[in-house]
């Protein structure tokens, strides 16, 4: 109808324009023409999109029986996520799908020239989790194409495939922003809560605001198993660190002393290198913390020179 009504109107548009003269009339007719074929073409795609948007969320979409004449992502991607989280496509095979695959493979009954095709060898990788204060960049936009499209293959070579998806809890960067909400908000500080409820505060603030990192990968197309969706402060995971940490000191392979760390003041806690922003002067004082291993060998050296030359001195005199 829209196409209808466009090309209606180009025709119009054709025959005001036959009032000048013969030539420039008929460039205008021709340029009326292409405008509208423009609009109808616009208005047809426009109509597929909001067709396709329409569909129920987890439903598979409905082209009616008619697609754009050519390539849309609006079109292509509306609607199309929603219905493959709602099939678990995501989720590794089933046990029954993986031993479906190992019977097909015995029998040969299964089409794909695939030899290197393993239904028994299982495939895992795990989203290195972006901080959960901020949003993706370009930089995770391509991450997670390269991955995507290895999990992907990997499914499609019947591999059971599982990519976990999750998100960082960025602790200093996240205290700093619930303790400033706090202060804005409530006027109070995290002492002023204790610990246990800061914590709270943080989950709570994290289930607000920390869904946006998740929409902008489903945004991408990525398709991580997100029914294991995990965060580095969820319960389970902060225990398996404490234990790993635990044994890891257990073998002496990690060990604590006495360093020189970057305290802050404010946040009454140590903070790595990365969170600290340095600053040059022009002048400076030199402090000495001790002796280093520079410095000890320096002397060394000059006790070295000086048996040398007293040797030296001694024979000069001999002779």
């Amino acid at each position: 109808m829209e196409r209808k009504a466009a090309e209606e109107a180009a025709k119009k548009a054709a025959a005001a324009a036959g009032g000048g003269g013969a030539g420039d009339s008929k460039k205008a007719a021709a340029k009326a023409e292409k405008d509208a074929a423009r609009a109808a073409d616009a208005a047809e795609l426009a109509a597929f999109v909001e067709q396709a948007r329409k569909t129920a969320p987890g439903s598979k979409k409905d082209y009616g029986g008619a697609m754009p004449k050519t390539y849309d992502p609006k079109f292509v991607e509306a609607a199309v996520y929603a219905w493959w989280e709602s099939k678990g496509l995501f989720a590794p095979a089933s046990v029954e799908a993986v031993e479906e695959m190992k019977k097909r493979k015995k029998s040969g009954d299964d089409d794909d020239d695939d030899d290197d095709l393993d239904p028994e060898t299982p495939f895992t990788m795990v989203i290195p989790p972006p901080n959960v204060t901020g949003s993706l960049h370009l930089g995770h936009a391509l991450m997670a194409a390269i991955e995507d499209a290895i999990v992907r293959w990997s499914r499609m070579r019947g591999r059971p495939t599982l990519w976990v998806p999750g998100t960082d809890h960025a602790g200093i960067a996240t205290q700093t922003v619930v303790e400033k909400t706090l202060a804005r908000e409530k006027g109070i500080s995290r002492h002023d809560l204790g610990r246990e409820k800061f914590v709270d505060e943080v989950h709570a603030w994290v289930d607000k605001y920390g869904n946006t990192i998740c929409s902008q990968l489903r945004r991408v197309g990525a398709s991580p198993d997100w029914s294991r969706q995990a965060f580095t402060m969820d319960a389970n995971l902060s225990t398996a660190v404490q234990e790993a940490f635990l044994r890891l000191h257990k073998e002496g392979l990690i060990y604590r002393d006495h360093r020189l760390v970057n305290w802050s003041s404010k946040l009454k806690t140590a903070i790595s290198d990365i969170e600290v922003r340095g600053r040059g002067w022009g002048w400076g004082w030199g402090v000495r913390v001790g002796r280093g291993a520079g410095e000890r060998k320096q002397k060394k050296k000059k006790k070295k020179k000086k048996k040398k030359k007293k040797k030296k001195n001694e024979s000069g005199k001999r002779n």
